[in-house]
């Protein structure tokens, strides 16, 4: 029972006849300064209900209340402030972690269910950008996060191997290609060959109705055009293998638009026999306007299928092979109608399961303000990012700690954790510029910083020789401890709160809180001090050290033990 389900608990006994346990818990708060407290309760919503001034009730309150679990309990105008007995709490705590290990906070809400996970999911014969990291890096960590209180995840990188594009590289490559160049350098060259399209189609219009009818004939499995898809789609594959190795993603399934060719004439069926495709100029929709959406195109007037087409099988297909329990869509905040109108189309169908089915947005990474383009050239390859990182870290091992063994291994887990860091301390919603300077710092808000401080905290446990004692009662009631001993005992609640608002910057600025506690810490005590708490200051670093690993775990990063 964490601090303030204990609180909650004690204010109950005497409340319980005006609000419920939960209605206590929301009202809870965490005061501003801790002379205030730990917790503070205002009773402003038991005025009414008592017919008496919030002050006169907080002052009976205090009166009524066991102060058991509690050092102090006082009423501060409408206030009751709670202080925690910080001996009791720092042994549950520093017995619960050292006992559990990395496991603390793990839980079985998700019952091992399975939860699909959508993400990552570049377009075949382009290059994985910056633009491509947020999804992938985001998606890992919801889906570890995931594991962590009891779901089975399963990785899906849904390519985007199928569509309009491809009839444009098609054409591009039969315009200007040559098979030399490509096979030299698969997607540079496919890249420059995409961009010159765009390039040339702006004052030529027949580029873009040559296109579509190659995408036409690849559709209609014309021995040319599947030719040099095949060939696009293997070379890409080759490329984009080596990012994910370098950031350590892996995927459960890399059945992308192209698998569902087979599979979306049943999606036909089923609108058709529901009467819910109607013609309109032409194409083939169906009318979402009860859901106050705009029509959602099934087919275009020329038998082509679209985008939400193939995604209605593929929900098909993984409700039908996987029976998720969650559906999610780790895709940009700019497709959030595209999801309400494929989810709209499901509920149609008559598949509520369309409930269970969650877009995961997020928005965009800039560079100077400004949007990156793959149509336009405007892009910032992820491998050399990561490789400019990885260098930058080890600039500055060479610098601070020259003799570093196997210093090379981790710099890699230093540069690419810093990348990914970064990107996950942000709130997913938000837009943010990337400046790889400031990633890679060791100091600031930064991924470098938390690893050394998890490394600080490694050395320090070994030049003591620090082992757990099973027998031992690690106890600690300094103020100095205090703040660590409440930001390890909350994690629990921070892994639940990333895995509900699927967020996991939730965890990230939770490690960066506790690594700068443990660092003031580290600072103002002298910890292998010779003296009874000695072994207790340990424990406290030990678990402190314990949850900035998993932490870092959780996010896809590494954690280096010495650096």
């Amino acid at each position: 029972m964490n601090n303030k389900e204990l609180i909650a608990a004690a204010i109950f006994q005497i409340t319980q006849e005006q609000l419920t346990k939960e209605d206590i818990l929301n009202l809870l708060e965490t005061p501003k300064f801790t002379s205030h407290g730990d917790v503070a309760f205002p009773v402003f919503s038991l005025a009414k209900l008592y017919r008496k001034a919030p002050q006169k009730i907080a002052e009976e309150l205090v009166q009524a209340i066991d102060e058991g679990p509690f050092e102090k309990v006082n009423a501060v105008g409408s206030y009751v402030n709670f202080y925690m007995d910080k001996q009791m709490v720092s042994s549950n705590v520093l017995s619960q972690v050292l006992k559990e290990g990395s496991h603390f906070g793990d839980s079985q809400v998700g019952n091992k269910e399975n939860v699909t996970v959508d993400m990552s999911s570049p377009n075949i014969a382009k290059p994985i950008s910056m633009g491509h990291l947020r999804s992938t890096v985001i998606g890992n960590s919801i889906s570890l996060i995931m594991e962590k209180i009891g779901y089975c995840s399963i990785r899906i990188n849904h390519l985007g191997d199928w569509g309009t594009q491809f009839g444009k590289l098609i054409v591009a490559y039969r315009e200007w290609g040559t098979e030399e160049k490509v096979r030299q350098e698969p997607i540079n060259e496919l890249l420059r060959l995409y961009v010159r399209f765009h390039e040339e189609a702006e004052n030529d219009s027949r580029l873009e109705d040559e296109a579509r009818a190659w995408f036409k004939r690849l559709e209609e499995d014309d021995p040319a055009a599947i030719n040099l898809w095949e060939w696009f789609r293997s070379a890409s594959l080759t490329e984009f293998d080596k990012i994910y190795d370098m950031l350590e993603v892996t995927f459960d399934s890399t059945n992308g638009e192209a698998f569902y060719n087979d599979k979306m004439d049943e999606v036909i069926t089923l609108l058709e026999e529901k009467n819910l495709l109607k013609e309109d100029k032409g194409a083939e929709i169906v009318d979402l306007s009860t859901y106050d959406l705009n029509p959602a195109m099934i087919r275009k007037s020329d038998g082509a299928t679209l985008y939400i087409t193939r995604d209605l099988a593929a929900a098909l297909y993984r409700k039908r092979n996987y029976h998720f329990a969650k559906s999610l869509y780790v895709v940009g905040n700019e497709q959030s109608i595209h999801f309400k109108q494929l989810k709209a189309v499901l509920k149609e169908l008559g598949f509520e399961w369309s409930d269970d089915m969650v877009h995961i947005a997020f928005g965009l990474i800039t560079q100077g303000g400004k949007k990156l383009s793959t149509r336009k050239g405007k892009i910032v390859l992820l491998e050399e990012v990561l490789n400019e990182a990885t260098a930058a870290a080890l600039a500055q091992i060479n610098e601070k700690n020259p003799d570093l063994p196997n210093k090379e291994e981790v710099a890699h887990q230093v540069g690419v954790g810093a990348v990914i860091f970064h990107d996950l301390k942000n709130d997913r919603l938000n837009t943010f510029d990337f400046e790889l300077e400031e990633v890679v710092r060791f100091e600031g808000e930064t991924g470098p910083y938390v690893q050394y401080t998890y490394a600080r905290a490694m050395t320090l446990l070994r030049k003591a020789q620090f082992s757990i004692d099973s027998a031992a009662n690690y106890a600690l009631a300094d103020e100095d401890s205090w703040e660590m001993i409440k930001l390890i005992q909350s994690y629990p609640e921070i892994v639940l709160q990333a895995a509900e608002q699927y967020e996991p910057s939730v965890l990230a600025k939770h490690s960066i809180r506790l690594a700068q506690a443990f660092n003031r810490y580290y600072a103002h005590t002298k910890i292998l001090a010779a003296d009874p708490y000695r072994e207790s200051r340990l424990a406290l670093v030990f678990a402190a050290a314990t949850i900035l690993k998993e932490s870092l775990r959780l996010l896809g990063v590494h954690a280096p033990s010495q650096m």
